[in-house]
């Protein structure tokens, strides 16, 4: 399979709202349609940052002219959008989706996507590259790949749980080595060690199993 990575900024009601708020989104696109003469797009998006950053996100996404609908439970999101002007434009059914998209707290999206055909991958960079200006292939190869992206729902987490495992993620718990300890994590949000290490583990007991077993 051809498989490319792309990392790319432009005007987007997204990208800039992550970079304005201080949050970052894990994007999986669903559909890329045309009606009444627009092209639209549907999505999913998990957010993660602060939660007041959060509210502040969707609350100005909600106002922009550009979204169709939205729906919000949590820290996940559904959006259905116009999208001439979106990279998303150029997706085809032939266009596999190896992880999701990712968009960073600077505004910049990296993009794994692969296809059987070069010409499919080649096509849909050529296009984007027209369109956007700030735009970098970092890879483009033939390869057996080991993993594919296959959405599923994220656990229901409460909104503490998820702030402990923002802030460990963020802080660089999870890095090695780690940037950071649990002591000083509490201290970040204001709680007892005892407490940030029941949130945390019990956001790791729902997480974890949700991405290796079926069975959840």
């Amino acid at each position: 399979m051809w498989i490319a990575k792309i990392r790319l900024k432009h005007k987007c009601i997204l990208g800039d709202r992550c970079e304005r708020f201080g949050v970052s989104l894990q994007s999986v696109a669903f559909s890329v349609f045309s009606e009444n003469g627009r092209q639209v797009s549907s999505s999913m998006h998990y957010i993660s940052g602060k939660p007041k950053d959060i509210d502040a996100f969707i609350s100005d996404l909600e106002k922009d002219e550009n979204v169709i609908r939205l729906e919000r439970k949590k820290s996940m999101f559904f959006l259905l959008e116009k999208a001439d002007t979106k990279a998303v434009a150029f997706y085809t059914p032939k266009i596999i989706f190896l992880k999701p998209v990712l968009i960073a707290p600077d505004g910049y999206e990296t993009w794994e996507i692969g296809s059987w055909k070069k010409e499919e991958i080649s096509a849909f960079i050529h296009n984007v590259r027209e369109k956007i200006a700030n735009f970098k292939l970092l890879k483009l190869q033939n390869i057996n790949i080991d993993n594919v992206f296959f959405p599923k729902l994220m656990p229901d987490l409460t909104l503490k749980q998820k702030a402990v495992m923002d802030l460990a993620i963020m802080e660089g718990y999870y890095k090695i080595p780690r940037k950071t300890s649990l002591r000083k994590l509490a201290r970040i949000m204001g709680i007892s060690l005892a407490t940030y290490q029941q949130h945390l583990r019990v956001a790791e007991q729902k997480l974890i199993p949700s991405l290796l077993d079926y069975s959840v």
